[in-house]
């Protein structure tokens, strides 16, 4: 799962209502189910951006691309830390956080951070999937679906149930940018079809919904592979 750090951070703090029910959720899934395994990579959300914003105030003019990023990131370590914090009991000791390495994990849950500067947690998600061949990623957002164009500037942005990588790409295109506002960011994309590793982009404070998907019923969301 990618789990959103808007969902987390939604406006600079921290949504617990939201962590209460992951937490709840999860634990119910792993006791219908003793073998599977979470692996949750989470973002940053408003931590960075408030970040970004002051750096940009103080400075007065744009920071750098990698200040920008490495912001982010450790918004994301913080943030994993949290969500290990809740789930101590039954996740892994370390969060993951240098994909270089790949570790031996065992345990239920395994919480997953941002690496360096140029990729968003959405491609580290996509490296853990290589590395511990997992087929399928939940990006849990604060969306029901991806759209073939942004709906807060077009009225006439549809929704999408299902789309291929390769007309999801042209809507996304190829550039990463700190803070980019994508359903799944274009380098994650461009490797997520060079392996490919199926996708479905689901509101993520949306339990029922996510109950149905994980039951193998309708749900609400967009399927791209």
């Amino acid at each position: 799962m990618s789990i959103g750090g808007s969902l987390i951070v939604p406006n600079g703090g921290i949504n617990t209502d939201f962590l209460k029910k992951l937490n709840a959720f999860i634990r119910a899934q792993l006791a219908k189910n003793k073998n599977r395994q979470f692996f949750l990579v989470i973002g940053g959300g408003t931590i960075a951006r408030h970040y970004r914003d002051a750096g940009r105030e103080v400075v007065g003019h744009e920071l750098t691309r990698d200040d920008l990023d490495w912001l982010g990131i450790h918004a994301t370590k913080l943030n994993a830390h949290l969500v290990r914090t809740i789930f101590r009991d039954i996740a892994h000791q370390y969060i993951l956080k240098h994909y270089e390495i790949i570790r031996k994990v065992t345990e239920p849950v395994v919480v997953a951070a941002g690496w360096k500067p140029g990729w968003s947690t959405d491609y580290d998600t996509i490296l853990l999937c290589e590395d511990y061949n997992v087929r399928t990623v939940l990006n849990l957002t604060n969306i029901e679906k991806a759209y073939d164009k942004d709906p807060k500037k077009y009225k006439d942005a549809k929704p999408i149930d299902k789309i291929s990588w390769e007309k999801f790409r042209k809507i996304v295109g190829d550039k990463w940018v700190p803070g980019i506002n994508a359903p799944f960011d274009p380098v994650a994309s461009k490797k997520a079809q060079e392996l490919g590793i199926k996708v479905v982009v689901l509101r993520g404070d949306d339990f029922d919904n996510l109950e149905r998907y994980f039951n193998g019923k309708k749900f609400i969301g967009t399927t791209i592979q």
